[in-house]
């Protein structure tokens, strides 16, 4: 594998004295130039080495997109510090197995994300001023790239947590903007939120690129009608959506998008002709991508010329990075032929945390990133996903680990057994559904069991449908038939 070198340690130093009156970040009310981006950044750092915290530690961070949370991500690394983003969405007893596997120094909580977050009781969070005070003392500078901790789903027994560097997230940054095109007044709306690798890549890119991150008031759920709205705000040229949401957004308006909108990069799960049909039709200037969290986000991207020509392909793979399709032995397949994707490049991550040593080796053959999807590469090159991690469910780009639902639903006192799976949905690409086995003599419900989940996981992971059954089909060694469950709700 190529050596790469190693990049700026602090990427927003060097932008902010390169182009300090740049746009950094564009809202509603008010331009952050990168020399206050600069600032603020400063005044976190010196903050959070004042508040005790020291190089090296770990910090649990829970935050909506909003000026002072881009703020606060630079000035974590300038205090090398290394975040663990928390999903917002989590339960307690979600977010209590993270912080048992990671044990950080601190949880800090910004104030937008301090609504509607489910914290264990024995987790005492710090809660974050509005913004940081101004330094009285040195600002730390830092001397040392950090790394970033990001969960993304495992096939077994939920998140692991993966950690990425921030060489991966500038050559991942470099890499897309050669792909999609970099232009200087371009501003890129930030929909998804910062704990997906999706979210967090637009901070990266923009200070990389010079660019602004356009950013919509704070949000608990996805309002398409408020989308639209903040599109033509924030005359955003850029926009990243995963299926689902482009789907609602299509169906709440029916005009085409706005003549400033250059690309609108669509990821997090396959797209159907369902979505890409409509879409095309009123001019949506799509970029297909495929990617995930264990890549720094994009592999292989298709601009928008290429998806009307060739809609359903995600292209060929972003410079620096290579795939390959492989047969279950490791070889590699000829176009056309159906196989496993593996990746190698500098985007690729360095690996699990530590509780998940294990998973490190088994995720690598000789350099190359085993994703454990499927797909072919056809005879120009371009990559076409056909499956995602086999027993994966991704509902509106969210992932589900089917075992971990299970779980919850076995503990249930009236549940004997349980299988979760993905069904095809036109709105979310998937929902979750439940084949539910009853204690004898017990009676239960949907309602019942929705209502149990949702004491235990986040709202997208809790079924949809369920099917009552006698026994759930299995094959003779006792391995669950995940096809056969599937035809239980058909």
């Amino acid at each position: 594998m190529d050596e790469f070198p190693t990049p700026p340690v602090d990427l927003l130093a060097w932008r902010a004295a390169a182009s300090p009156q740049r746009a950094a970040i564009v809202t509603p009310t008010r331009v952050w130039t990168y020399a206050d981006l600069h600032r603020a950044a400063d005044a976190w750092a010196a903050y959070l080495r004042a508040a005790g915290l020291e190089p090296g530690q770990v910090v649990a961070l829970a935050a909506r997109p909003t000026p002072q949370a881009v703020a606060l991500l630079h000035g974590l690394l300038r205090a090398e510090l290394t975040p663990l983003w928390l999903h917002l969405r989590f339960g307690p007893s979600e977010h209590a197995r993270v912080l048992s596997l990671v044990r950080p120094a601190a949880v800090l909580v910004t104030p937008e994300a301090a609504r509607g977050l489910r914290l264990p009781e024995h987790v005492t969070a710090w809660h974050l001023p509005d913004a940081a005070p101004r330094p009285a003392g040195p600002v730390p500078r830092a001397t040392r790239g950090v790394d970033m901790l990001l969960l993304t789903s495992g096939t077994t027994q939920g998140p692991k947590i993966a950690r990425l560097t921030a060489a991966n997230f500038f050559w991942s940054a470099l890499a897309s903007g050669y792909r999609l095109g970099v232009v200087p007044a371009d501003r890129w709306l930030l929909t998804l939120p910062l704990y997906h690798v999706g979210g967090l890549s637009i901070v990266w890119r923009s200070a990389l690129y010079g660019t602004a991150v356009a950013l919509p008031p704070p949000r608990t759920s996805f309002d398409p009608g408020g989308l639209w709205d903040d599109l033509h705000r924030l005359r955003a040229s850029l926009i990243s959506l995963v299926p689902t949401m482009l789907y609602r957004l299509l169906q709440a308006v029916a005009a085409p998008p706005p003549a400033f909108l250059r690309v609108a990069l669509i990821g997090g799960a396959a797209a159907g002709p369902e979505v890409l049909n409509p879409a095309l039709a009123r001019g949506w200037p799509l970029a297909l991508t495929y990617g995930l969290t264990e890549a720094t986000s994009q592999v292989a991207t298709a601009a928008p010329p290429q998806v009307r020509r060739k809609p359903g392909s995600v292209g060929r793979p972003l410079l620096f990075t290579q795939v390959s399709v492989r047969d279950d032995a490791g070889r590699p397949l000829p176009a056309g032929q159906v196989g496993e994707i593996w990746v190698r490049g500098p985007g690729v991550f360095a690996g699990y945390w530590p509780s998940d040593a294990a998973a490190t080796p088994a995720a690598f053959v000789e350099g190359w990133l085993r994703t454990r999807d499927a797909g072919y590469l056809d005879a120009d090159g371009d990559l076409w996903v056909l499956a995602r991690r086999s027993d994966l469910i991704v509902t509106g780009g969210e992932n589900v680990t089917p075992q971990e639902v299970e779980a919850v639903l076995r503990q249930h006192p009236a549940v004997a057994d349980a299988a979760v799976v993905g069904l095809p949905d036109p709105e979310w690409g998937q929902i979750v559904a439940a084949a539910v086995v009853p204690q004898p003599e017990r009676s239960l419900s949907p309602e019942d069991l929705q209502a149990y989940c949702r004491t235990h996981l986040a709202g997208y992971k809790i079924p949809r449908r369920f099917v009552f059954v006698d026994a759930l089909p299995r094959t003779a060694s006792g391995k669950l038939r995940r096809a056969a469950v599937r035809a239980l709700f058909t």
